[in-house]
């Protein structure tokens, strides 16, 4: 019997590439934290108090995930910092502004998030798209408008003040994101994520006490749903840091608009919320657009680059 071919001489379909396992990586990730609006609606806390709670019960595991990272947990940088401040300010505008505004509103507003991260990475890094992404950013962009004008929902509390909270959540998490993308040259994801999450539990738990809302749970129930939160907290946004140093921000930005697409079946299939034909376009045209913007990414690379 002969002896298998050496691996450098197997076909280059049987060897999975780095970009590959990070791009499953990110779509789970993705996956994961469209688990989020399910677990805030069965939290039974205020919206900010949710997200304190989620950052909470993420502080355990995620220390000692970045314990064994190299180097450990050691000083956070300073877009660690920046992070943290950002992932903070992103829950509490995001959580207020679907309370204030239409749902079609705040679905819409917050979902800009690639459109500002491509244009800091065009207008301030020199980084210009290739013609093939921006096609597959205006697919996404046209997938999440069909997904919001599809649902239905009342105009909220205070509709011209949730859609400025709305439309400052595109500009939060696109900081998160960018600051993320700085932090990683240095540092681990799980590092990253531990330090964010520890700077952001204080601040939104000011915010929770200064607007008056429940801090607590008020069943067991509640109570699993944010220790799930948690989990759910340092998986998805760990996988997405951990994405962050393999992909390129806006190519990243766009692949994650899957979690209102992942949020929307959930929605359906545990609270028996309606999902629309438009909707259901709407999830369709974002999918083709994350493939799109991968593919963006190959066309035009060099052969050494690969």
């Amino acid at each position: 019997m002969s002896a298998p071919p050496p691996r450098s001489s197997r076909p280059s379909f049987l060897r999975p590439s780095a970009r590959a396992f990070a791009l499953i990586v990110l779509l789970i990730a993705a996956c994961v934290l469209g688990l989020a609006p399910i677990l805030v609606r069965l939290t039974e806390t205020g919206p900010a108090a949710a997200g304190f709670w989620r950052f909470l019960f993420a502080l355990p595991l995620l220390t000692v995930l970045a314990a064994r990272e190299p180097g450990g947990i050691a000083t956070p940088s300073k877009w660690t910092l920046l992070a943290g401040l950002f992932f903070a300010l992103d829950l509490s505008f995001w959580h207020y502004g679907i309370v204030m505004t239409s749902v079609a509103n705040a679905t819409v507003l917050c979902n800009l998030t690639p459109v500002v991260v491509t244009l800091f990475g065009w207008v301030v890094l020199k980084e210009r798209p290739r013609r093939l992404f921006l096609v597959a950013l205006a697919l996404a962009m046209g997938g999440a408008l069909a997904m919001a004008a599809g649902a239905d929902g009342g105009q909220g509390t205070n509709p011209p003040l949730g859609d400025v909270f709305s439309l400052s959540v595109a500009v939060w998490y696109s900081g998160y994101f960018l600051a993320v993308k700085a932090a990683r040259a240095t540092a681990g994801a799980m590092r990253i994520t531990f330090w964010a999450t520890l700077l952001g539990a204080p601040l939104l738990l000011i915010v929770a006490l200064a607007l008056g809302e429940d801090i607590a749970p008020a069943s067991l129930a509640g109570w699993g749903a944010c220790i799930a939160m948690g989990v759910m907290h340092v998986f998805g946004q760990g996988g997405v840091a951990w994405a962050l140093g393999r992909l390129p921000a806006s190519v990243t930005a766009v692949t994650i608009l899957i979690q209102p697409v992942v949020a929307a079946l959930l929605g359906w299939w545990v609270f028996g919320e309606t999902l629309t034909p438009i909707q259901a376009l709407g999830g369709v045209l974002v999918l083709g657009a994350v493939v799109l913007a991968q593919r963006s990414q190959r066309v035009g690379a060099s052969p050494k680059a690969e």
